[in-house]
């Protein structure tokens, strides 16, 4: 993290050129050439300089496509600047490669947006491409993207700039929540994908006074060292993030009939302008969602929707998602912020955000890890209202918080691998000629099973969310401890090895005529009795 002021002021001059958009077809098929190369170098970068160079040169190919679609001169020339500095920071940390990759990331995502939207607004039917490509990008899917293609089909702008803003502003709030007050290669990176999320949402009605310029001085103070003006300007901005997630956490008015089906008629009290609003000019009450009689309050809400993150991201880890469950814990981080103020008040809130964020940050988070921060919620609630919390709650969340990730399956490997060794040993000491010691050997294994499964599976689990490939990555289903499934699995093959060992046990104290039905003529403590063999 050297050269901090040159870059700064790139950063700060780039991010701020991104306000205005313009018109025009980009190519969508440089788009995604770019993208991919880009995130090929900076996941290279750490281990291999010479790959990550390789993949920005196949960057600059695409980036040469791509720049004469990109109308805007101002964001063209600083998608070029962004790319020379990611090659120029090769020879430095990959912190600095993997920083430059997220700010043309950004202004990648940036110029999509833009002139998708503004094609958007002069016809629906012109952007279904671009519109499909923006809600992956943005890591929409299922039910999101397809709302999104909806109202973009259905003429609704306004909607898919806010679906698109409010997906931003929960990355912007992930990325602070996982920030640390540290000077470290991590918080300075998720410093800089706040940055670059918070530009597609700076033009927001609830931004209020965040501007790029608060992320530019809260990186200067990371790089500089000045942790105590670090954690003040970190406690602004998720302010800030808070207050934009606030904002679009209702839909803007519909002042457009959006059919979702040919059948579907106009719904009472909409009505259809002669051309769409600018999203950027719409109110934040809804007309076309019913209002309850007593509205829950805002602060509330975020408790809600807090707890609504936190059970999207339990069900994502159960299916080994692990990008899924890392978004929906930036969600709940997201959340976090609009909580009541005697919440945020309590001493447990610090704690709780910090296990939130750490846990946001592992790799192949596990459905138990999940469940300790619920009830870390829950905890935080309880001491809100006067009450005692858990100390067993308490207990879980810091295990979870220490005991995951990386940490969590090297120690099952190596469990899984010292398990062979009393496995080894029995076999070379008593062989398999005798049944007994067959039968104790097969209760071993079946007592170790868990052992294995968790060593192997969520060994390869965790690679697999590293690398990104999700058939990997769904290996951890495969262990006992991923699902309600493994309980039952676990007391069956649990009863199959004792039932074994006892079986075993008793066979060898019938040879050594402990039990009846032994040799009468071997005294039990002999030592000549040859173990590996069964008593004529």
């Amino acid at each position: 993290m050297n050269r901090p002021n040159q870059r700064r002021a790139a950063t700060l001059a780039l991010l701020t050129a991104l306000a205005a958009g313009t018109a025009g077809a980009q190519d969508l098929g440089a788009y995604r050439a770019l993208a991919a190369s880009l995130d090929a170098a900076a996941e290279a970068r750490p281990t291999s300089a010479e790959r990550a160079l390789t993949s920005l040169d196949r960057a600059e190919t695409a980036y040469a496509a791509l720049a004469p679609t990109l109308h805007n001169r101002q964001l063209t020339a600083g998608l070029k600047t962004a790319l020379d500095g990611a090659r120029g920071a090769l020879a430095r940390t990959p912190a600095e490669v993997q920083a430059q990759v997220l700010l043309a990331r950004g202004l990648m995502r940036k110029a999509l947006y833009d002139q998708t939207m503004t094609r958007l607004m002069e016809a629906s039917a012109n952007g279904a491409p671009q519109v499909r490509l923006l809600g992956r990008e943005f890591g929409l899917s299922g039910e999101a993207a397809s709302a999104l293609a909806r109202d973009a089909a259905a003429g609704r702008p306004e909607r898919v700039a806010w679906r698109l803003q409010r997906a931003a502003a929960a990355k912007v709030g992930a990325a602070l929540s996982a920030t640390p007050a540290r000077r470290t290669p991590a918080a300075y990176l998720s410093l800089a994908r706040a940055a670059g999320w918070f530009t597609v949402v700076q033009d927001a009605g609830g931004a209020g006074g965040l501007r790029v310029a608060a992320f530019d001085e809260a990186l200067r103070q990371l790089t500089a060292g000045d942790t105590a003006a670090l954690a003040a300007s970190l406690r602004t901005l998720r302010q800030g993030a808070g207050a934009v997630s606030r904002s679009l956490a209702t839909p803007p008015t519909v002042t457009a009939p959006v059919p979702d089906s040919p059948t579907q008629s106009q719904k009472v009290g909409e009505t259809t302008p002669a051309t769409p609003p600018s999203p950027a000019a719409q109110p934040e009450s809804p007309t076309t969602e019913v209002q309850p009689a007593n509205p829950i309050p805002t602060g509330e809400r975020g408790v809600d929707a807090a707890y609504a993150a936190l059970g999207r991201a339990l069900t994502a880890a159960g299916h080994g998602d692990g990008a899924g469950t890392r978004e929906a814990l930036g969600r709940a981080g997201a959340a976090l912020t609009a909580v009541p103020d005697r919440m945020r008040a309590a001493s447990g809130y610090e704690a709780f955000s910090g296990n939130l964020a750490a846990a946001a940050a592992h790799r192949s988070p596990r459905p138990e890890d999940v469940q300790a921060l619920i009830a870390g919620l829950g905890a935080l609630e309880r001491e809100a209202a006067g009450e005692r919390p858990s100390r067993l709650d308490a207990l879980s969340a810091g295990a979870a918080r220490l005991f995951g990730g990386g940490l969590r399956a090297a120690v099952f490997l190596g469990l899984a691998l010292l398990a062979l060794v009393p496995l080894y040993l029995l076999n070379l000491a008593f062989g398999g000629r005798n049944p007994s010691w067959r039968a104790i050997s097969a209760a071993l294994v079946l007592l170790l099973l868990p052992v294995f499964l968790e060593g192997a599976f969520g060994f390869v689990g965790w690679l697999g969310d590293i690398t990104g490939t999700r058939f990997l990555a769904g290996a951890t289903t495969l262990t006992l401890s991923q699902g309600a499934y493994g309980a039952p699995l676990w007391a069956v093959t649990a009863a199959l090895g004792i039932g074994l060992a006892a079986f075993g046990f008793r066979g060898l104290c019938v040879q050594f005529g402990l039990l009846g039905g032994g040799s009468a003529g071997t005294p039990a403590n002999t030592t000549s009795l040859d173990w590996d063999e069964e008593p004529s």
